[in-house]
């Protein structure tokens, strides 16, 4: 039996359907990602599931006895409260029951306390909770998820606060976990961490999300909420997007064909007074099934037109950085304790560059890109500054918007019409057709701020940006709580941009689609530390993979005494090796030679085969324990081809 079912569900915002008879059920152990345009009702959706809001009408059928447990986009505390307070809030219940039996256990054993409670049940329902020792249970959850027990809640970053919200739902043991944007405010590291933990949890999970590595890694199941209807893709990411572009063309042709029927009756109805006489009572039902259809029919929703004002071209540098240091002082007097953000960086930024900063939460991204713009001094060091260069800010916390203003206003102030670029390369629009371009209706042009959701306000931020001639852009998380659709889209036009962006996000897909090099922050491996990496985030893993590598083969190691003998230890025959490059196979090394194309072979039969059985619906439904093992399995072939091939490729070099 399904964990949960939802059946011909009906549920509207206003006159507009978010779900339209729509249908879903989660299997134990499924992991499922839900996804969707903004303002579709995804998230209405996640508190429908978790039993805060109803449906219109149709059924939500549940196991009976199920635990559901929602983690919303912004988690909220108890002010004042401390990380284990706000954890145990997950065992309100718990902690409820076990005080009123140690309460009414203290009345001289009587067997009913003063509520009528009996001591009997009190026990039987705590014990069936495994409350006696729920206080352990917190602290495992905090020492798992490296949480600092005494902590103020208050005090708290976005990222941090987002592990307490996870703690205080995983401590529950719930057989449903449902995670809204569970990725929004964690950095690279934590995503990690959030991943690996999902992947080896054993309930079912329903997660929100629009972070496509994120999903890829994490979804067993793909469901679509696309105008009103749930669509569901067995499989990762990857292969629902192969299924769905046909998907699409599949329904825009039929669309076509429909319309052009349409048509044609149509023409043929309002001919003259021969048609007429001649004309077919069951045509004329076709044709009146034909209008109805056409007017039922939900088209694919819009998507947002990005256009980007250019500016005037800078000069070939942007900045240039010698030797710059940026040091904090931990008081106003400074002294040994200051905090140092930039070690000695170094970097040259080109016009038409396109790089990402990463980097955990705090790291000093901020103040390095404030270093680089030449708006904040450095303790040493100097930064030059390019010439004309025009700066455009996107601020992940949308501080730039007046909340009371209207989007009009928001967008041109003072005026109907907007400009977009500058000279005789500048457009003019008007701010109603701008704003469509947009996804925004006319009739909510006049509506506030205060109104949209974070992924519209995101929209609106980005409008008012695109809108300003820049030549350099500042992009601080702008993927947050945008829709797939929308993050598409948004890496084609940065693509394309002939000025330089730098862009502070945690979404590898994204950067690795639009960023030519990174500079990632290294404090772990020496305060202060930044280096500059070409390519994505795959790139940079991979160099510090070598990095690591490299430095622990030349780490020394501790010298040994090795037992008298005729034959040499394998480690001075393996530096004799190094020392004296071969030229000629030995017949170990030439049987492994000859070996290793059968075996390559055998393992890209093996991956491809597991990789059909996972994109295919048996699986899922037959023997859905062994999704993960499959996964696994998959993954770790990647790894043996890839020592595989680099095997072959050294053993078959003519010079070694």
């Amino acid at each position: 039996m399904a964990l949960i079912t939802v059946t011909n569900a009906q549920l509207a915002y206003g006159h507009w359907p978010l779900l339209d008879h729509a249908d879903f059920t989660l299997e134990a152990g499924e992991r499922i990602a839900l996804i969707g345009r903004n303002g579709t009702g995804k998230s209405s959706l996640l508190k429908v599931l978790a039993g805060i809001d109803r449906l219109d009408d149709g059924t939500l059928q549940l196991q009976q006895g199920l635990r559901r447990t929602y983690v919303p986009q912004e988690p909220l505390f108890a002010s004042g409260a401390t990380v284990f307070e706000a954890v145990s809030e997950g065992l309100a219940e718990v902690k409820a029951l076990r005080a009123r039996f140690e309460q009414h256990a203290s009345l001289h054993g009587e067997p009913d306390g003063p509520r009528g409670d009996d001591l009997d049940a009190l026990q039987t329902r705590i014990e069936a909770l495994d409350g006696w020792t729920w206080e352990q249970r917190v602290d495992e959850a905090l020492q798992r998820l490296h949480l600092d027990r005494d902590a103020a809640i208050d005090a708290l970053s976005g990222g941090t606060k987002k592990r307490v919200a996870l703690a205080q739902a995983l401590v529950t043991r719930p057989d449903v976990l449902l995670l809204d944007e569970p990725t929004n405010h964690l950095d690279l590291d934590a995503i990690d961490w959030l991943q690996a933990l999902l992947t080896d949890w054993g309930g079912a999970l329903v997660v929100v999300s629009h972070d496509r590595a994120f999903i890829d890694a994490v979804a067993t199941r793909i469901v679509e909420l696309d105008r009103g209807q749930l669509r569901s893709y067995p499989g990762n990411f990857s292969r629902y997007e192969t299924v769905k572009e046909d998907e699409l063309s599949a329904e825009a042709l039929a669309n076509a064909r429909a319309d052009k029927l349409l048509a044609q009756e149509e023409v043929w109805v309002r001919k003259g007074v021969e048609a007429r006489r001649t004309r077919s009572v069951g045509r004329v039902a076709r044709l009146k099934a034909l209008r109805e259809q056409r007017s039922a029919r939900r088209e694919q929703l819009g998507q947002v037109r990005l256009e980007l004002a250019t500016g005037l071209p800078s000069g070939k540098i942007v900045a240039e950085l010698q030797d710059v240091t940026l040091r904090y002082p931990a008081s106003a007097e400074g002294g040994a304790g200051d905090k140092l953000i930039v070690d000695r960086f170094s970097a040259t930024v080109l016009r038409g560059d396109k790089i990402g900063l990463i980097g955990p939460n705090g790291a000093g991204k901020t103040s390095l890109l404030r270093l680089i713009l030449g708006e904040q001094a450095p303790t040493s060091g100097t930064v030059r500054r390019g010439t004309q260069l025009q700066v455009a800010y996107f601020d992940q916390m949308r501080a730039g918007l007046d909340l009371d203003a209207t989007l009009a206003h928001t967008i041109s102030p003072g005026s109907d019409w907007i400009e977009i670029g500058e000279g005789s390369k500048a457009v003019r629009k008007h701010v109603m057709s701008y704003l469509g371009d947009f996804l925004f209706a006319p009739e909510r042009a006049n509506s506030p701020v205060r109104t949209l959701s974070g992924g519209e306000r995101n929209r609106l931020l980005l409008a008012r940006l695109f809108a300003l001639p820049a030549n350099v852009l500042v992009l601080d998380e702008p993927t947050n709580d945008l829709d797939i659709d929308t993050l598409e889209l948004l890496e084609e036009l940065l693509q394309s941009y002939p000025g330089t962006v730098f862009l502070v996000s945690h979404d590898r897909r994204f950067l690795d689609n639009v960023v030519t090099s990174l500079i990632a922050w290294e404090g772990d491996l020496k305060p202060g530390l930044w280096k500059e990496y070409e390519g994505g985030i795959d790139d940079w893993r991979a160099a510090r993979g070598r990095a690591a590598a490299a430095a622990a083969a030349a780490a020394p190691k501790a010298p040994t005494t090795p037992a008298p003998s005729a034959t040499p230890a394998p480690a001075a025959a393996a530096r004799d090796t190094a020392a004296k490059p071969k030229t000629k196979l030995s017949y170990k090394e030439q049987r492994e030679l000859d070996e290793l194309p059968a075996r390559i072979e055998a393992l890209e039969a093996e991956q491809q085969a597991i990789g059909a059985r996972l994109a295919g619906t048996e699986l899922y439904q037959q023997e859905p324990q062994r999704v993960a093992e499959l996964q696994a399995r998959y993954e770790a072939i990647e790894d043996e081809l890839m020592a595989a091939l680099e095997r072959w490729e050294y053993l078959a070099a003519p010079q070694r």
